[in-house]
């Protein structure tokens, strides 16, 4: 065959492969979703993708399946860029039989996360499936397996983002679960273990799709989103700004930016008087970070504290922060949770780590006892402790009790510790600690609450002054809050290059 013919049949096949199904597309487009490649070039820059595997078929011939051609397998994967960085990418195509996972369908993604660690690059899962194909058996199941083990590799080697656009059910959804970041998208993505279906001949109990775990549930409930979207528009540009703030692999940093001023205002009007009114920490954070450019991970789930990604000087930081509007910052099973795994990634990927701290401790109460929250607030001990990067603290206000040393305090291997001239450094609130130290006194006192809260200023002048742990070595300096944006440039210059040694070991045992 001459080379025009063997092209002209080249352009046939290839047309074959690519083109999707006229009712599948149009089945797709009706639920307000787009097609596997039209995500994919949304994502990535223009005339970067390039696609790898596009004629591998599957060998199935049981059930009628050798009878069935389906395109790619039901899955797309390549190579590209967004905004220039190079990623891997791969896309479940639910156009061809539902984008079920069948062997070849699972090795073309393991292709493409091996291509992914050896180069050195990030890794984008699209899924959109109805699960394991019934009809290839345990190979399906092998497939996943294949998968979760290349995911387990890759961690904390190269960025692993997962998108649920559609279905994500059953043994599926331990992928996203393995990776660093999960995007989900309002009325499009669905997550769950077991579906509507089971759960109503199982337990007799009736739900909807989307209130068993749907996008808004996995965002606010469960925490097992990362970032939520209305539409896939504003979660493909989520996905692009995310990839600015990461670095391509562990053995980098995150690309630098030009240095911006932040955000004018007074930090000293941020923070109210009263120790006990609330305010937006969030606020704190846009006004010392390059531009007021904070992006925030997990917003709607345990919103009692913070975590995210800025720049300083054009440098990414992870910003760790107590929320004084939710809970009044304190810390708890699901708080503890969400923050340790950040300060993981981040120590993770040389990202340097910045905590403001303001809280009154760990949050009291059976539910929590209950729910594990001795286990659970361990893990963010073992987080901070565990972490090398450059580690820097500013204690905005309350900085009480166990909170107080969990929240990257100096005897966790905080660097550099800086306080507020408001901050409150104590076992406990000076109010309870006052009725607890002085009860007696109080009670025969002839004006017990005069003596109540003069005993409550001798406490807090003795022992919750920044000045008292100062003068011990637990804080390094006491700033003014427009400096604090001075010294956290200054700390993040002079620690870029940190080096610490620990003992030899194969890996530590976290409390899980």
């Amino acid at each position: 065959m001459s080379l025009p013919r063997k092209m002209k049949a080249h352009a046939r096949k290839h047309a074959e492969a690519t083109e999707p199904h006229p009712e599948a597309a149009r089945r797709q487009a009706a639920q307000g979703k787009l097609l596997a490649r039209e995500r994919i070039t949304a994502i990535l820059d223009p005339d970067s993708f390039h696609e790898y595997d596009l004629f591998v078929e599957h060998k199935c011939s049981d059930f009628g399946m050798e009878k069935k051609q389906l395109p790619g397998d039901g899955v797309i994967t390549g190579t590209g860029t967004i905004l220039g960085h190079p990623v891997a990418i791969y896309a479940q195509d639910f156009t061809v039989a539902g984008g079920s996972l069948g062997l070849a369908h699972a090795r073309k993604i393991t292709k493409i996360m091996d291509h992914a660690i050896k180069l050195g690059i990030p890794l984008i899962g699209i899924n959109d499936s109805g699960g394991a194909r019934i009809q290839e058996g345990v190979n399906s199941l092998a497939g996943y397996g294949e998968i979760f083990y290349r995911n387990t590799l890759a961690s904390g080697v190269i960025p692993q983002i997962s998108i649920i656009l559609g279905p994500c059910a059953g043994g599926a959804v331990y992928s996203p679960a393995l990776t660093d970041f999960v995007f989900v998208v309002d009325k499009i993505s669905k997550m769950f273990i077991t579906g509507p279906e089971v759960i109503k001949t199982v337990l007799g109990e009736e739900i909807s799709m989307e209130d068993l775990g749907g996008a808004r549930v996995q965002a606010e409930l469960s925490g097992n989103a990362h970032f939520y979207a209305q539409s896939e528009a504003e979660c493909f540009e989520q996905v692009k700004r995310l990839v600015t703030f990461i670095p391509w692999n562990n053995r980098k940093r995150a690309d630098p930016f030009a240095a911006q001023p932040p955000e004018a205002g007074a930090l000293e009007r941020i923070i109210p008087s009263e120790s006990n009114r609330p305010y937006d920490v969030r606020d704190v954070l846009r006004s010392v970070c390059d531009g007021a450019d904070f992006m925030e991970v997990q917003a709607l789930w345990a919103a009692n504290i913070v975590v995210g990604f800025a720049r300083m000087n054009g440098r990414t930081v992870g910003m760790v922060a107590n929320q004084p509007m939710v809970l009044a910052g304190v810390l708890d099973v699901d708080s503890s949770d969400k923050a340790a795994r950040f300060i993981r990634f981040c120590d993770a990927f040389n990202i340097p780590l910045v905590t403001f701290v303001d809280l009154p401790g760990y949050l009291p109460g059976v539910d929590q006892e209950h729910a594990g929250v001795i286990r659970h607030g361990a893990k963010l001990l073992y987080a901070y402790s565990e972490a090398t990067v450059p580690k820097i603290t500013v204690i905005l206000r309350k900085a009480y009790g166990g909170g107080y040393i969990a929240m990257c305090s100096r005897h966790l291997g905080a660097d550099f510790v800086f306080a507020w001239p408001c901050a409150e450094i104590a076992v406990m609130g000076p109010e309870g600690a006052a009725n607890i130290i002085f009860k007696g006194e109080i009670a025969a006192a002839a004006d017990p609450e005069a003596f109540r809260r003069e005993k409550v200023k001798e406490y807090t002048d003795k022992f919750a002054s920044p000045y008292v742990a100062a003068a011990n070595g637990h804080v390094d300096a006491v700033i003014a809050p427009h400096q604090t944006r001075d010294f956290l440039l200054h700390a993040l210059e002079i620690s870029e290059h940190k080096t610490e040694e620990r003992p030899a070991r194969k890996h530590g045992v976290p409390p899980f």
